[in-house]
């Protein structure tokens, strides 16, 4: 096949995969449409199977990460984690929505960073949906801050998010360097989205809350949080002994599940479905197709675009050229293409590219896989997004994000070192 062939091939099957994982036909699995279109890709030698086997050895680590904090978190869930949330956001909104907004964001911060993004969208946003309820506030303000902090609160840990994944590997840091020059951007990002949403929802959060009964107490679930904090100090401790802190996670993941099995709260089927394994499979399909788009065409023309150095406008660049293309084709797709562009220039630019690709999705439904599926939470809901309002919000919440946090990066590189 000649390199065009492979290019126009690579890009109609990039646009069908993220298409259908946008629109999920009949609700179909994301990995029925990209199992097959990186199975063609290499079958038609638009990617040599080298590169392939070379792209899903890269990845094989990250996926294994992904779904052992996948489990954890839906354990947690189960063992009542969340629902002891959403009882302590209430007694502390006092009903006022806006306490209840800063207790939506304390929350949301600190699951999305421990847990993951794909906790705040699927396990969060309902609880806060519930807790609005109850304290007969107006949902918006609270439940749009669970979308957007999936993504802006993701900058902190390795395991955040998946993106933040597949950048520890390509920038060579540490777990606990990572943390330490991401800590200065996830904290300043956090503040600048909190002033944007509280004045932005402004009317709703004055119009005040009505309750409608009595605020519980759920019990609070020991044997969860101490599992939570021993993981957190596994991924440290693992760091620092050069193992991947991947095994922490199993570990985390592990003593649940051995905890739950042997009461009879969850199955091993159960287990399964929680390691999400067609998402997984996505994940690794998508990776397959980007490599074969990267090696006929889109590499080197956006290598053209990426600039060298890591001073304060080189990352501004980069980071405003990943958030670009992470609205144009999505985020996953748009690191898979930009890391092995930066990664020679050093850290800072790895980081820089992951502070694009994790704010920049606020601005449009399609920047984000969590994005997607958090719209489909709120429908479940019988509650609607408006495709204006949402542009809106993110047109003023993620440039101002995005400039405070590149300051804030070049502020801890200049402080730490790279």
């Amino acid at each position: 096949m000649s390199n065009a062939a492979a290019e126009a091939l690579s890009a109609v099957l990039l646009v069908l995969v993220l298409g259908c994982a946008v629109v999920r036909p009949w609700g179909l699995p994301e990995a029925v449409v990209a199992v097959p279109a990186a199975a063609v890709a290499v079958a038609t030698g638009a990617i040599s199977l080298d590169h392939a086997r070379a792209e899903a050895q890269q990845l094989g680590p990250v996926i294994g990460f992904l779904a052992a904090v996948l489990v954890l978190a839906q354990l947690c869930d189960e063992e009542g984690l969340f629902t002891a949330c959403g009882g302590w956001m209430a007694r502390a909104a006092g009903g006022s929505p806006y306490r209840l907004l800063g207790q939506v964001f304390v929350l949301a911060s600190v699951i999305t960073a421990v847990l993951s993004l794909d906790a705040t969208i699927v396990l969060l946003t309902p609880v806060v949906f519930a807790t609005s309820a109850r304290l007969g506030a107006r949902p918006k303000p609270h439940v749009y801050a669970c979308t957007h902090l999936s993504n802006t609160a993701s900058l902190l840990l390795p395991v955040s998010n998946l993106t933040n994944l597949l950048a520890l590997a390509a920038s060579g840091l540490s777990f606990t360097r990572f943390a330490a020059l991401m800590v200065l951007p996830w904290l300043a990002a956090i503040g600048v989205e909190y002033v944007v949403l509280r004045r932005f929802f402004g009317t709703d959060l004055a119009a005040g809350a009505n309750p409608t009964g009595t605020t519980e107490r759920p019990p609070l679930p020991r044997f969860a949080l101490a599992t939570v904090g021993c993981t957190l100090a596994g991924f440290v401790v693992a760091s620092l002994v050069g193992i991947n802190p991947a095994w922490a996670a199993f570990a985390g993941a592990a003593v649940l599940a051995v905890r739950a099995l042997i009461r009879r709260r969850t199955t091993p089927r159960a287990l399964v479905r929680a390691a999400a394994v067609p998402f997984l499979a996505f994940v690794l399909a998508l990776g397959i197709v980007v490599r074969a788009l990267v090696d006929h065409g889109l590499g080197s023309a956006l290598g053209h675009a990426v600039p060298g150095g890591t001073g304060f406008p080189a990352l501004l660049a980069l980071a405003a050229l990943a958030a670009l293309l992470a609205n144009l084709i999505n985020n996953l797709p748009a690191v898979l293409v930009l890391l092995p562009l930066t990664a020679p220039n050093g850290a800072g630019a790895v980081l820089a590219v992951l502070l694009g690709v994790n704010i920049g999705p606020n601005l449009t439904y399609a920047g984000s896989l969590a994005t997607l599926l958090w719209r489909r939470i709120v429908r479940a809901h019988e509650a609607e997004v408006d495709l204006g309002e949402f542009t809106r919000l993110g047109a003023i919440a993620v440039p101002a994000t995005l400039l405070v946090a590149v300051v804030a990066l070049w502020l801890s590189l200049t402080v730490i070192g790279g």
